[in-house]
């Protein structure tokens, strides 16, 4: 276990004919009724798989989406229950509410190794205010709780946070553990060189990863949108792509501080220009200093992949976050998954690579990479929040080790 993890796991707890409270990230995309992506419930299968195999009475908590505090049918969790019932091989019975006397007296008939699903937790906007007495009501329908939700960890709702801090033991699950495993020693005891990537559209989104990352890496490579606004920065002309006029002193002072600290700062030598994001207008490959007045960067060029393959030849360590380009359009989607391609074969010379955000991981996934890479973060804010250095309070409010 590494120096950075000192919170108690589900192997501390003894959870026979005891009912388990857990949070899990079951945020997932429905499509027509039905689960369209289940990595992040398979994710979680190792730690149910264990509870119930100690004969434990796991009760799982969720949210789905954004319904505002309000029962939106369209984000229920039934159809989650269906896919889980599938993957457990196990029948899944499903409380319509996640507190109340429905949910108490389902979860009062579990039986040793059975699995209740209660319906999504953000039908009550007590949830994300992080209610006490909301808190209070979920706690009472276990008697030890388990967070195995790094992407919500960030957040200090009602069942991330609140139920933490009254049912007790509190302690991580496996996925959780083995997020903040790789995250920590990644930025805390990083084989070297140390290579950050980063992409997305905007540099306001990630400055305070920009900033805490020049403490820590050796180099950073720079793409996506966010890549326009320090070209900017540096008096080079950038047509019609993504800037942030108000983050253009900003770039530049990240500029000099990675010269001052000894990082070098690699932005892309090229890109791919079009005058239409969505990829109903011919694209082409442009120098850096030749974006016509009428075009817009919409992913890295050629010779942009090139040199940052030759950053990575000799990386030791390597984080991952936001795509070079447009990934949601097929003609613009070349660059983030030349990255992907790169950061797999950087793993397959012995570099400890860690994916994180919705993007970069879905790039690695629809590339066939993932079993090369060495850990796919499920949680990209949560992620991020680790990188800048700050405290996930719904890890914070687990139990330390002794």
């Amino acid at each position: 276990m590494s120096a950075s993890f000192r919170k108690k796991t589900v192997r501390d707890l003894e959870p026979a004919g005891r009912r388990v409270l857990m949070r899990v990230d079951f945020n997932v995309p429905l499509k027509q009724g039905e689960v369209g992506d289940d990595t992040r419930i398979v994710a979680t299968l190792p730690t149910i798989r264990y509870l119930l195999e100690k004969r434990a009475r796991v009760i799982l908590m969720s949210h789905l989406g954004r319904p505002d505090g309000k029962v939106e049918p369209k984000y229920s969790l039934r159809p989650v229950a269906t896919r889980l019932e599938r993957l457990l091989r196990t029948p899944i019975p499903f409380a319509d509410d996640c507190v109340g006397a429905d949910a108490e007296r389902l979860a009062r008939g579990l039986e040793d190794g059975g699995v209740l699903l209660l319906e999504n937790l953000r039908f009550h906007a007590e949830e994300e205010a992080n209610d006490p007495a909301f808190a209070k009501r979920l706690a009472a329908l276990g008697e030890c709780y388990v967070n195995d939700a790094f992407g919500t960890a960030h957040r200090a709702h009602a069942s991330t946070e609140g139920v933490a801090h009254i049912l007790k033991p509190a302690v991580a699950g496996f996925l959780m553990q083995r997020e903040l495993e790789y995250l920590g020693q990644a930025l805390e005891q990083p084989q070297r060189p140390l290579v950050a990537i980063l992409g997305g559209a905007k540099i306001s989104g990630k400055i305070d990863v920009i900033r805490a990352m020049l403490g820590k890496v050796d180099r950073l490579l720079i793409g996506g949108a966010m890549m326009f606004t320090f070209l900017r920065a540096q008096g080079r002309a950038t047509g019609k792509s993504l800037v942030e006029p108000d983050r253009i002193d900003m770039a530049r002072d990240v500029l000099d501080a990675a010269e001052q600290k000894g990082v070098r700062l690699a932005l892309p030598a090229d890109t791919l220009v079009s005058t239409a994001a969505d990829g109903s207008a011919p694209a082409r490959v442009a120098a850096r200093d030749a974006i016509e007045e009428n075009e817009m960067g919409v992913d890295i060029g050629p010779e942009t992949v090139r040199r940052f393959a030759d950053e990575l030849k000799d990386a030791r360590t390597i984080l991952w976050n936001g795509p070079m380009g447009i990934f949601e359009v097929e003609a613009f989607a070349s660059g983030t998954r030349e990255v992907a391609r790169l950061v797999a074969e950087a793993t397959g010379r012995g570099a400890v690579s860690v994916v994180g955000g919705g993007d970069s991981v879905a790039a690695v996934q629809q590339s066939g990479l993932a079993e090369r890479i060495t850990h796919l973060s499920t949680g990209g804010g949560a992620a991020l929040e680790l990188l800048e250095g700050r405290t996930l309070p719904g890890v914070a409010a687990l139990d330390d080790r002794p």
